[in-house]
């Protein structure tokens, strides 16, 4: 398993179009793609369930990246979080 720690730059958080291109990067990958805020967690491979974290502004994220794939995956999500959140 490999996780990443991040904290959102994007001035209204995790909102529709960041998450709807973040599900559309996760399904590139065989592995479970997972965002965790606080307590709540989601798929990340599920637009709703990933909205409803309420992730604003400055939030720190942990991801977590588990499959036959994690190193390209991790590697993937990681670039994807620096350039659009």
């Amino acid at each position: 398993m490999k996780t990443f720690e991040f904290i959102i730059k994007d001035e209204l958080g995790i909102h529709a179009r960041p998450a709807g291109l973040l599900v559309k990067e996760c399904k590139k990958f065989e592995s479970t793609i997972r965002v965790k805020k606080g307590e709540k967690e989601a798929s990340a491979s599920q637009l709703l369930m990933l909205m409803g974290l309420g992730v604003k502004k400055d939030d720190c994220v942990l991801v977590t990246v588990e499959g036959p794939d994690e190193e390209q995956a991790a590697e993937a999500m990681e670039q994807f979080f620096k350039e659009n959140l």
